[in-house]
C-alpha cells in the first residue's frame, strides 16, 4: 500500500489529489501524519478526497491507526489513517 506522509505546511488540496490518484490506480492509500497540524491537514484532505470522489460512484471510508515511525533517528509515535473505497 502507498504511503504518502503529510505534513503541517500541506495543502489539502494537493493531498486530496494525491489521495485520488492512488485510490484510482491502487484502490487504497495510507496517509501518515505526525502532530496535531499534520493530523488536521490529513483529515482535511481525506474530507475533501471524499466529496471529489462521490461523484464517480467511490465512496470512501478512512481506518485511523497509530504508526510508530522513525523521524531524525527519534522514535515518533504517528497517526495512520487507511483510505480505501466502501
Amino acid at each position: 500500500m502507498e504511503v504518502l506522509k503529510v505534513s503541517a505546511k500541506s495543502v489539502p488540496n494537493s493531498v486530496t489529489g494525491a489521495i485520488a490518484g492512488v485510490i484510482r490506480e491502487k484502490g487504497a492509500v495510507e496517509v501518515q501524519a505526525v502532530g496535531a497540524g499534520a493530523s488536521n491537514q490529513a483529515v482535511k484532505a481525506v474530507a475533501i478526497a471524499r466529496g471529489y470522489l462521490a461523484p464517480a460512484g467511490i465512496d470512501l471510508i478512512c481506518i485511523p491507526a497509530f504508526a510508530n515511525v522513525v523521524i531524525d533517528m527519534e522514535e515518533r509515535t504517528a497517526i495512520k489513517l487507511i483510505v480505501e473505497p466502501r
